[in-house]
């Protein structure tokens, strides 16, 4: 993964990855342990919209059925297509793995830094 100061996190456990005017988004490891095993993604279709806050895909694991959330409110201009033969790939390495990629981004949630993530975590298993 990227430098862990230019990942930021979401409460509902993803990841956000800027990259000046487009970001990746995707699962954090704390999501995929909670998960399991990832046996099916249905993801947006390149060209649609997110909005901060809602859900963009669903993920289904051996344990539950769990949907990711934006951060940002965007247009997506990239789906990893790999993910929608393959979805066992975030299994492996999961904040390597992005879900989708975009830009033209308005609003976002508040954001955390991995250190900031990593103690919300710590608490929320407490």
């Amino acid at each position: 993964m990227a430098k862990a100061e230019e990942v930021k996190f979401l409460k509902s456990h993803e990841w956000i990855l800027f990259d000046g005017e487009k970001a990746k988004i995707g699962l954090s490891a704390h999501a995929q342990e909670q998960l399991g095993d990832i046996v099916f993604i249905d993801l947006p279709e390149e060209g649609d919209e997110v909005t901060k806050g809602e859900s963009f895909a669903d993920i289904e694991s051996v344990k539950a059925v769990s949907e990711a959330y934006s951060p940002v409110t965007a247009v997506i201009t990239a789906v990893n297509k790999d993910l929608l033969d393959s979805p066992e790939l975030i299994n492996s390495e999961p904040e390597d793995i992005w879900l989708i990629e975009v830009e033209g981004i308005g609003e976002s949630e508040d954001l955390m830094t991995a250190e900031e993530y990593k103690k919300f975590c710590e608490t929320e298993e407490a």
